[in-house]
């Protein structure tokens, strides 16, 4: 009878181990955390939401204007007043939450639940989300996996950006692709158009400052040669544009640089001023139109 007892006993301490380790994994495998959004009143269609969890050194937000059909449960009226209960379901997993809306704001807590199958199939693409990352402080592969469900990063954007051959992606360069709506078409276009050697970076600064093909295009018929992806940077910052640089010539100017051009810019050096300056008897340099406009030239 005792042997029993303890065979019962033993069986049992078993199962409450697999029991409590397997509530551990699930503990672990789920994020959960607060949210607040807001109506984007000059986009009808879109939702402010905020997603926040404390993670070992601090907290971790994910803040973005969302389509209301990205969730399920949540549409413009729903989201003026009431009880929230409304999910956003993605490759990377699926985020629950729960919470209510007031005057068009709203707030609560919400569960993420990832996707362990996109997890192994990133994996096989080169993409370990497993892996701690020199970009995450916290090196918590939910944090990854999370950032990757809100973005909506997916298996086919990364099999879209592979295909370019674009060099070794990092799974920063997939949440920097999905932010600036970076694809294998854009990246064959910047290739082409003279700068076969771009990285992520320079691809996202592209977006940014509205650099694509037919801004080369425009630069190289300005006259400039358009090899160094740092100038077409300087020439979108600036704004110099065809205009510009004929209103420059115009007055004299034939063989400006870029950097000429940016310092005109940055001091508002434009045709009337260089006209008013020449005919107080300052050279046609740049530099001493910059000393004209600091107030510091003399002849």
């Amino acid at each position: 009878m005792s042997k029993n007892i303890q065979k019962f006993t033993s069986v049992f301490f078993a199962l409450i181990v697999i029991v409590i380790g397997n509530y551990i994994i699930v503990a672990q495998d789920s994020v959960s955390g607060t949210w607040t959004s807001e109506i984007k009143t000059e986009k009808p269609d879109e939702i402010h939401i905020s997603f926040e969890r404390k993670t070992k050194r601090g907290k971790n937000q994910h803040g973005s204007n969302y389509q209301f059909s990205d969730f399920q449960g949540l549409s413009r009226e729903r989201a003026q007043n009431g009880k929230a209960n409304f999910s956003l379901v993605r490759e990377a997993g699926t985020i629950e939450a729960t919470g209510e809306f007031s005057n068009g704001k709203g707030a609560g807590n919400f569960r993420f639940t990832p996707n362990k199958n996109f997890v192994g199939a990133m994996k096989t693409r080169g993409f370990d989300f497993e892996k701690p990352s020199k970009y995450d402080d916290d090196n918590e592969p939910e944090n990854r996996i999370f950032s990757a469900a809100t973005l909506n990063v997916t298996t086919a954007l990364a099999d879209d950006l592979l295909s370019a051959n674009f060099g070794k992606l990092e799974i920063e360069d997939l949440f920097k692709a999905a932010i600036f709506k970076i694809d294998s078409k854009f990246m064959a276009e910047m290739k082409a158009s003279g700068f076969p050697n771009l990285e992520m970076e320079d691809l996202v600064k592209a977006r940014i400052f509205k650099i694509d093909t037919d801004f080369v295009r425009q630069v190289v018929q300005m006259g400039f040669k358009a090899d160094d992806f740092e100038d077409l940077v300087k020439m979108s910052i600036f704004k110099i544009t065809p205009q510009f640089i004929t209103e420059t010539r115009n007055e004299g100017f034939a063989n400006l640089d870029i950097e000429d051009l940016v310092k005109m810019k940055i001091f508002n050096i434009d045709a009337k001023f260089i006209r008013e300056a020449h005919s107080e008897g300052v050279p046609l340099e740049v530099e001493k139109l910059v000393q004209k406009r600091l107030g510091v030239w003399r002849k």
